[in-house]
Parts: structure tokens; C-alpha cells; sequence
């Protein structure tokens, strides 16, 4: 379904109520399941990424602040490197995260087409009309769906592709997940593609813990809106003062776990799920999200596997977040590209 748009501007909705993958069959499998954990859409309603976007204002949140650095610095060397005329962004939000892409690809000369892929329509067509307006002629292509099912769907390239994957997105999917999207970004890459990739990096846990444990509690009020959509979009009777938001470090596994904790025992019911009900003892918890962290090895791995070849491994002045850029294994690399960048700050 595309919706009514100007000339410049089309948005598909590709996310069907009705069908095997609903919020309301994410949630069935999440919470009725063995573990219990939330979808991520359940975070990303309007509500939920407005919050999101304060989020990456906070002092302690240094992923937005550093990648933010990093493109800056090196879009109009990336840019200019592949000749890219297509911007395609997964969890595009407002594309807060690529407007310095944009804009090197303006300053060049081969901006064609600006492809914004996200779960929250609000957020794509907001984003579609800002940015025709600032530049004229651009075209968006819009596209509200769910990234493992939907990449199917995505519109035949306008030219030499940019693939962005920002916000260290990549780190919020279990391993076998994770490898199955790199897996299907490098399906995406033709001859001349590449693939931008946020990547947080292992470091101090204390530094780690407080961007998702915030003196200002925007992130609590974030993983708590996720009971609020179950509320709204399926008829559950969830009181959120009854659960505590969390936000851990599993050293083990190398990532940051985030859920809700069940402050007492009770019970709750999702109207739009039969009426099941649902039974939580005190201290009984709700997975959210998490985010894993990488080192430069594991990531350039992570990738190999995947059949794409890093290229660049861009890093902020102190060293705690990356961006990786790689092009499909066997390539030709772009004018900057080097294999080498692995071991330098940013190379």
C-alpha cells in the first residue's frame, strides 16, 4: 500500500496487521513463549521515537554523538569514493543519522534518490518532506516495514547504492539474526555498492552502562513505552508503575541487556491475543532490547562470513564507536578503500 504523497515523495507500507508477522504474533511468541522478550517495533511508535531521538541528545548516550562525529568527517570522502546516487537507509528514523551523507552527495552532484526504510510511518513521511524541501528534485522512496521480511520489497536501485546501517542497529540482533542481515544487506550490493555500517565497540562497562542507564531516566521512560503500544494496539491491561525498567551489562556475552522487571506478582490480559493471560512473579522480567558491542576483529569477521570484504574502519577521536564501510568480497575497491584500515583510529 503507498500512500497519498507529492510528486517526489512515495511511502509503501509494507507491514500488514493481518498477517503471520503482526505486532500481535510477535508478542504471542514473545511473552507466551519461554522467554520472555518484546519485539523492537513495540519501542518505536511515534511516542517511542521521540523519546529515541532525546535519547541521542543525552550527555551519557556518546553512540550518536560519536557516529555523528565520524560522518561528518568522512562523507564526502565516502561519497565521492563510489560516486553513490542512492542513499538507502535501514531504521531510518527522521534521518537524523545521514543528513551529512546527504549532504555530500548534494555537494557532489549525485544525489538522485534518498530511500528511508523504518517501522513508524510517522517518522518516514516527516522525514521524506523535510528533506525534498531542502533539496529540490530529490526523490524519496519510502518503504514502513520490518528489515527480515521486507528487503525483498525494495525498489530497484537509481544508481551506484550507499547502504547505511547506522546507530549500532546491527548490535540489537542476537548472532544468528545478525548474520542472517549482513547476509541479506550483501544481497543488496551490486558492483560499485557499499555498505555503511555503525558498529559500538567494546570498552569500559561503566561508560557503557550509563548510556542506557541516564540520569534523566529518558531511557526508562523509553523501554516503559513499550508496554504503553501493547496497551493501545492490543487491549493489554498493563500497569507500567508495576514494572521497573533495567539496563545491564553481561560481560559474557559482551552486550547491554535492557527489559522491565516485574515489581510484584500479577497478572495481566491481551485482549487482542484471546484474552490470554499472562503471569509474572516478583522480579519476573520483559527482554526489550540489547545491544551487543564488538571488537574490530569479531566485527571484520562477522562480516567475512557474510561475504563482504571491509574496507574502512572509521573510529571517533577517542576510540568508542565505529563505523565500518565494506563492499561485496571480490570487489574492486573504491578510490580510498583499504583492507589495511582495520588496525588505525580511523585509516
Amino acid at each position: 500500500m503507498s500512500t497519498a504523497a507529492p510528486p517526489h515523495i512515495r511511502v509503501d507500507v509494507l507491514l500488514d496487521s493481518h498477517d503471520e508477522g503482526s505486532l500481535a504474533e510477535a508478542v504471542r511468541a514473545g511473552l507466551l513463549g519461554e522467554r520472555r522478550e518484546l519485539p523492537p517495533r513495540c519501542l518505536y511508535d511515534e511516542r517511542g521515537s521521540e523519546l529515541f531521538d532525546r535519547i541521542t541528545e543525552l550527555p551519557e548516550y556518546y553512540p550518536a554523538r560519536c557516529e555523528r562525529a565520524i560522518l561528518n568527517r568522512y562523507a564526502p570522502e565516502i561519497v565521492t569514493s563510489m560516486g553513490a546516487e542512492e542513499l538507502l537507509e535501514l531504521g531510518s528514523g527522521v534521518a537524523s543519522k545521514t543528513r551529512a551523507l546527504l549532504y555530500a552527495m548534494a555537494g557532489a552532484g549525485t544525489l538522485r534518490r534518498y530511500v528511508p526504510f523504518d517501522v513508524d510511518p510517522s517518522v518516514v513521511q516527516r522525514s521524506a518532506e523535510e528533506l525534498t524541501a531542502l533539496y529540490p528534485g530529490l526523490c524519496v522512496h519510502g518503504l514502513v516495514g520490518d528489515f527480515d521480511r521486507h528487503l525483498g520489497e525494495l525498489p530497484e536501485p537509481a544508481g551506484r547504492r550507499l547502504v547505511a546501517f547506522l546507530g549500532g542497529t546491527i548490535g540489537n540482533l542476537e548472532p544468528e539474526a545478525r548474520a542472517e542481515i549482513l547476509r541479506a544487506l550483501r544481497g543488496l550490493l551490486r558492483e560499485g555498492d557499499r555498505l555503511l555500517l555503525g558498529a559500538d565497540l567494546v570498552k569500559d562497562e561503566r561508560v557503557i552502562v550509563a548510556a542506557y542507564d541516564d540520569a534523566e531516566g529518558v531511557t526508562a521512560k523509553f523501554t516503559l513505552n513499550a508496554l504503553r503500544v501493547l496497551n493501545r494496539e492490543l487491549g493489554a491491561d498493563f500497569d507500567l508503575d508495576a514494572f521497573e525498567p533495567f539496563a545491564r551489562w553481561n560481560p559474557a556475552e559482551s552486550r547491554v541487556e535492557l527489559g522491565l522487571s516485574a515489581r510484584s506478582a500479577q497478572r495481566v490480559t491481551i485482549g487482542e491475543l484471546d484474552s490470554a493471560q499472562v503471569e509474572f512473579a516478583t522480579g519476573e522480567e520483559i527482554r526489550t532490547e540489547v545491544s551487543s558491542k564488538f571488537t574490530p576483529e569479531r566485527l571484520e569477521g562477522e562480516l567475512r562470513e557474510a561475504g563482504l570484504a571491509l574496507e574502512r574502519l572509521l573510529r571517533d577521536d577517542q576510540g568508542l564507536f565505529s563505523v565500518a564501510l565494506a563492499a561485496p568480497a571480490g570487489a574492486e575497491p573504491s578510490a580510498n578503500g583499504s583492507a589495511e584500515a582495520l588496525a588505525g583510529g580511523a585509516a
